[in-house]
């Protein structure tokens, strides 16, 4: 059942007792929207709120009947992808995922990043898949929605057997994440890398340690992804920088530097993504800016929508990565600008598909080729 949120004395306000949410990122849990009814906590004033229990991660199995996700978008680089988790524990409070958590009855607030959900058949489903005569080898995109190295990846280990099931293959891979859990798997990746069939991206939204202990509470330090870039990059596997997202008045101004540290730890390809405030997302960030960067509120939200035709946000094609009008066209500037200063790559690095090989399932029949 999901949780419920708590008001305190002002009018409409959701937020969750610091004291329970401590070491999370959002500040409330507003029920799903699709749910009939909606709740919250009310002090009745004999103290009752005050004893209920700090939230704590519960992690819930799905025996899942698909794994590999396709999508059309044509902004963004992949068509298909792969999730081995529902929900993250990260908590990053921009996380544009949140909204999907609503379809499991949850709450997109606290329950996304404390209520997980684990495929523990994603790698038996995926050597299905890859095994069906119909198949066509092309990237797979690894932690498109949640982050494939969360915490909890370091005892359930999902990726890693998707990893050894797309090594097997023969099959290319692209990871994302914001966790140094990566290194982890070099070995299985600097093999797969050796064939050109994976590449990482290591998102660092920005360098400043207090901002990304408030902004990403679980996610990995900004210093610890700038080693997992340097220990990525020299086990030979191509490794790319991600600000994502570039949230403007509030990490804008770290776009360089951010470039520069990871140039100098040895990525050689980078990009960004601009903020995006889907569904509950938008009232989620603005709680957590009101509760943590006040006096950049109406600046921040300003520029936001300035950027997106005076909405909080656009989902159309071709504007939602990167926003419109003259601020979002500056920041795509100083990005290219910095690009060739340091010396990243112009193109990016396009994995190989004919290393692949169709799994042979238990029973089935070997090709004669």
């Amino acid at each position: 059942m999901t949780q419920l949120a708590i008001r305190h004395s002002l009018p409409g306000d959701n937020h969750i007792a610091e004291s329970r949410r401590r070491g999370r990122g959002v500040v409330s849990n507003a029920v799903g929207r699709f749910e009939a009814l909606k709740r919250h906590e009310e002090d009745d004033g004999w103290g009752s709120v005050d004893t209920l229990p700090a939230f704590r991660t519960e992690v819930a199995v799905e025996m899942a009947r698909a794994i590999i996700a396709r999508n059309e978008s044509p902004d963004i680089s992949f068509d298909r992808s792969i999730n081995p988790y529902r929900g993250c524990e990260h908590g990053c409070v921009y996380c544009f995922a949140r909204p999907t958590h609503a379809f499991l009855g949850l709450s997109p607030g606290l329950d996304f990043e404390t209520r997980l959900v684990a495929k523990d058949n994603a790698a038996d489903l995926l050597e299905r898949e890859l095994a069906n005569p119909r198949y066509e080898p092309r990237t797979i995109a690894l932690g498109t929605a949640t982050d494939p190295y969360q915490p909890i990846e370091r005892e359930r280990k999902l990726t890693r057997s998707v990893l050894e099931v797309l090594e097997r293959a023969g099959h290319p891979v692209g990871i994302v994440t914001k966790s140094a859990l990566v290194t982890r798997d070099i070995d299985i990746l600097a093999r797969m890398a050796a064939r050109n069939l994976a590449k990482v991206a290591i998102s660092v939204t920005t360098l400043d340690h207090r901002r990304a202990r408030s902004l990403e509470p679980r996610a990995s330090t900004p210093k610890r992804r700038l080693e997992a870039i340097s220990r990525l990059s020299a086990a030979g596997i191509p490794t790319t920088v991600l600000i994502a997202p570039v949230i403007p008045a509030l990490n804008d101004y770290e776009i360089e530097a951010i470039l520069e540290k990871a140039y100098e730890a040895g990525a050689r390809e980078a990009g960004w993504v601009m903020l995006r405030l889907p569904r509950e997302v938008r009232d989620l960030f603005t709680e957590w800016l009101m509760t943590h960067e006040p006096d950049r509120y109406r600046h921040v939200m300003s520029i936001i929508r300035a950027m997106r035709g005076g909405k909080d946000y656009d989902a159309t094609f071709g504007k939602r990565m990167t926003g419109e009008g003259p601020y979002a066209w500056m920041i795509a500037r100083r990005f290219q600008a910095a690009l060739r200063r340091l010396g990243y790559r112009s193109t990016r690095t396009r994995l190989d598909t004919s290393h692949f090989r169709r799994p042979v399932l238990a029973g089935g029949q070997l090709s004669l080729f």
